[in-house]
């Protein structure tokens, strides 16, 4: 649905966007993550058809952004970091309005707002002035704005910006809501919402993509493999025993005190090792004080990329 290639934008002597390439298939949702200044919002901005890129492409169901811009935008409802909104109209006038400009046809207008009302559950706040909704209401309407043509993708520049924890989980079960029938790509770097919402992460940082992968992709870390992590009282080093098992990598002695040894033990990704690290122990005497899977974290895994490319 969505092809990007060697996608580059500078600013002067800045560049913001450098060389990425990556495809959002149909009915996916990708979340697409940086930290702030990574590049997430130009690289919208040029899918939006809103800038036009230095060099690289850009193909929204097969047709390329700067030569079929019209029609691209037909197919996409883009929700930018500020909600387009007209803070003297109230919430109906505002939504017929920016169907008129979608060009819906006039026989539809009022069944499509009267849809997208109903899907951003807007329905107590219908003649209130934008201007007087809470943060969450705007968002709710900003998103309205954006599905309200029925586009094919969803393209939601950080939709959780600003609002507090309620309205953030309301914002999030319509955007999982939406994604059922449509192409979703929303930017955030709040990893939370990578795990409550996407099916897919492409993570940028200083303008360069660093992970394209799904979500359990990323919870392997950059290693790719599983860890268990042992503490064990044993009376002679069972490093060598140990890598002797079946499907075991490495083991690396964390601390040693005495007679206990603190280890990691790594293996292929999705290859258990557990039972038979018991077994090991139980074969050599080994006294096993702790023995557990490690999960790597998001947030762990988010800065070592993000880092290690700046």
């Amino acid at each position: 649905m969505i092809e990007v290639r060697d996608l580059s934008k500078r600013f002067g002597t800045t560049l913001a966007v450098n060389n990425v390439s990556f495809d959002i298939k149909g009915g996916e949702i990708l979340g697409f993550l940086g930290p702030n200044g990574a590049g997430k919002t130009t690289t919208m901005r040029i899918i939006t058809c809103f800038l036009q890129p230095t060099s690289g492409r850009v193909e929204i169901d097969g047709k390329d952004v700067q030569t079929h811009s019209l029609e691209v935008r037909r197919q996409i409802g883009y929700l930018p970091e500020s909600a387009p909104t007209y803070n003297d109209m109230n919430v109906v006038d505002y939504l017929m309005f920016v169907a008129e400009m979608r060009r819906v046809p006039s026989a539809e207008r009022k069944r499509k707002v009267r849809r997208a009302i109903d899907v951003c559950s807007l329905g107590d706040v219908l003649q209130k002035n934008v201007g007087q909704l809470s943060s969450g209401y705007r968002q709710r309407t900003g998103l309205a704005q954006a599905i309200l043509h029925d586009p094919q993708i969803l393209v939601l520049d950080e939709p959780t910006r600003g609002l507090d924890p309620n309205q953030i989980v309301e914002i999030r079960s319509l955007i999982r809501e939406l994604g059922r029938e449509k192409t979703v790509v929303f930017s955030t770097h709040i990893l939370s919402e990578v795990e409550a919402m996407c099916d897919r992460v492409v993570i940028i940082s200083s303008g360069q993509k660093v992970f394209d992968g799904s979500k359990q992709d990323l919870q392997y870390g950059l290693s790719g493999k599983d860890r268990v992590q042992v503490e064990l009282r044993a009376t002679s080093d069972p490093v060598a025993a140990l890598r002797a098992i079946p499907g075991v990598e490495s083991v690396q002695v964390v601390t040693k005190n005495e007679a206990v040894f603190k280890l990691s033990i790594e293996a292929p990704r999705g290859k258990d090792v557990r039972e038979q690290i018991f077994a090991a122990a139980v074969q050599n005497h080994w006294v096993l004080l702790e023995m557990r899977r490690e999960s790597v974290s998001f947030e762990d895994v988010f800065r070592e990329l993000t880092t290690s490319a700046a």
